[in-house]
């Protein structure tokens, strides 16, 4: 059985999502090592190229896969000397959840996560965010661009269409066509890489957080995914701020939420592992 990390935590991994890159988590990254804390930021395997890059060779971005981007932050966090804070966004968000179920990091936050396995949730919205790979099955193979229009339906709903232009521009990548399909029809795959042991007490202290205005994983899918965790003695939470769109790691107002999350997961990795929070994770 996994153990408490011996001593303050000093190391937080974050996970970018679909249609992002590494660079999604700048002012992040920026905010918590003033905290002196050391921030590790990698990209999924292959997509280190910048974002023009990327959408001038989308290539690498085909070529992802769910469990291959999970094996490399797997062999990314065990060479720290350290259990880390794993946060993760999006699919990001996923990941961080299987990497727990792994019995890595020491806490960790699923941002407005990507469901896992066993969350039946799929509002209308989710589906209109996706519909650009979701609608042609020839996509699972591709990287599919991400028009401003897109961006600004999925992502950029809270902000003004200039400014949601803006965040495009300088974040925006083609999504990886296999990831979204891998993710969309977990349910029906009897193998799928999105699948998690929610029972297991020997991981990790789990917050997820949801957005109010969020039209890719909106609070419905995220109190869903919480409550898949209900029979778990580990600790697991759930936060939604009001307000906050699928952007919300660039959104103004983005301190807040960061705050929140570091906060959170600090505290959270101090405490031991078994804890009954019933009371924070919320039934379907």
């Amino acid at each position: 059985m996994a153990s408490a990390p011996q001593g303050p935590v000093d190391t937080v991994v974050l996970i970018h999502g679909l249609w992002m890159t590494s660079r999604s988590w700048e002012r992040w990254a920026t905010r918590f090592a003033g905290r002196g804390l050391r921030v590790v930021t990698p990209s999924w395997p292959g997509m280190e190229g910048d974002v023009e890059q990327l959408r001038e060779d989308p290539t690498p971005i085909a070529q992802q896969r769910i469990a291959e981007i999970v094996d490399h932050y797997d062999r990314i966090i065990r060479t720290l000397p350290a259990a880390p804070v794993i946060m993760g966004h999006s699919f990001g968000g996923l990941i961080t959840q299987v990497l727990v179920d792994r019995g890595l990091g020491a806490a960790a936050v699923g941002i407005h996560p990507a469901a896992v396995k066993g969350v039946l949730k799929l509002p209308l919205s989710t589906l209109r965010s996706a519909f650009s790979i979701l609608h042609n099955p020839a996509n699972r193979n591709r990287a599919v661009p991400f028009t401003p229009d897109d961006f600004h339906y999925a992502f950029g709903n809270t902000l003004s269409r200039e400014d949601s232009d803006r965040a495009w521009q300088r974040y925006a990548v083609p999504g990886a066509g296999r990831v979204l399909f891998e993710g969309a029809f977990a349910n029906l795959d009897p193998n799928s890489p999105a699948e998690v042991d929610t029972r297991r007490t020997d991981r990790a202290p789990l917050l997820l957080i949801a957005g109010g205005a969020d039209h890719v994983v909106p609070p419905t899918v995220v109190r869903s995914n919480a409550a898949l965790y209900q029979k778990s003695r580990a600790l697991t939470a759930y936060h939604e701020f009001r307000g906050r769109s699928h952007f919300t790691v660039g959104q103004p107002g983005w301190e807040q939420v960061a705050d929140y999350a570091l906060d959170w997961a600090l505290r959270a990795a101090a405490l031991p592992r078994e804890q009954t929070v019933a009371s924070e994770t919320p039934r379907p």
